[in-house]
């Protein structure tokens, strides 16, 4: 089980963090309490949420319960407890920049009659012993929504590409095109194993289908120009923040050609090391 704490100043962008890590497969829990991380904790471990991978923000605006956050993170480590603490950071000047642009309140202001500058210089100080605890100190100052989404998923996931949901869809174009694609191919243009009596009653999951289709010099050209397309296409979806993303390829019926391709995308990708799934929309209509 894998536990993420997301704390950091505020105006550093926690909440983009904790969005990205929800795209990255963790489940997220915004604000809470430092009292109740370890009932929440306990019920993880026991597996009664049927969690694994659980990213946690927790911040100042806990107000007096956050000052012992530091005591919740040894007592953590002391239960024996696999976390690690992500600060999310970004310069004074650009924080109050931030706050000044978006016109909302630092949760400091009230409280201690301050200016957003001065609730930033203090909150900086209230926080100095979390940051040193920190795992991992990510500046945010001129990071783009994407480019810190391509840092969480480096650092949790391992290889950047496996941020990016990809979804490879087969339809035929008889009954409506893939409305939500992303990109896609229309393979109509290939030979058509429906009119081979033998293939016809067959999809494009047979061997038998598969050889057929991928038996011409075109149909071999046409894969490997798509592929090229979508080896170079998917990291500046990825890097523009993209999370899921659909590739959708079309035949006439959505049972031989389309399936054909859709399987081969669907391999290429995975032994690329995307997270990638496959889905065949009308494979099994008439």
């Amino acid at each position: 089980m894998e536990f993420i704490f997301l704390t950091g100043m505020s105006g550093a962008g926690k909440s983009n963090a904790a969005n990205a890590m929800e795209d990255l497969g963790f489940y997220c829990i915004d604000n809470i309490p430092p009292m109740l991380i370890f009932s929440f904790v306990d019920l993880a471990k026991k597996g009664e949420l049927n969690l694994e991978k659980i990213a946690i923000v927790t911040d100042i605006r806990s107000g007096e319960a956050f000052k012992n956050i530091e005591n919740v993170f040894k007592k953590l480590s002391e239960d024996n407890v696999f976390y690690k603490i992500v600060f999310l950071d970004a310069s004074d000047t650009e924080l109050v920049r931030r706050y000044s642009e978006t016109r909302r309140k630092h949760p400091l202001c009230d409280e201690y009659n301050l200016t957003v500058k001065q609730a930033v210089i203090k909150e900086r100080e209230m926080l100095h012993t979390v940051r040193a605890m920190a795992n991992f100190v990510i500046d945010t100052t001129s990071l783009k929504t994407g480019q810190l989404k391509k840092q969480l998923s480096s650092l949790f996931l391992g290889e950047g590409v496996s941020a990016l949901n990809i979804s490879c869809v087969s339809f035929g174009f008889k009954y409506g095109p893939a409305a939500d694609a992303n990109l896609l191919f229309d393979v109509r243009c290939l030979p058509n194993p429906f009119y081979i009596d033998e293939l016809k009653t067959l999809t494009g999951l047979d061997e038998e289908v598969s050889s057929y289709v991928m038996g011409f010099d075109a149909s071999k050209e046409f894969l490997n120009r798509i592929l090229k397309l979508i080896e170079y296409s998917l990291p500046l979806y990825r890097d523009e923040g993209k999370s899921q993303l659909v590739i959708a390829v079309g035949c006439t019926g959505g049972k031989h050609r389309s399936v054909t391709f859709a399987e081969l995308i669907y391999k290429k990708l995975k032994e690329l090391g995307y997270r990638v799934s496959v889905n065949h929309r009308d494979i099994e209509k008439r």
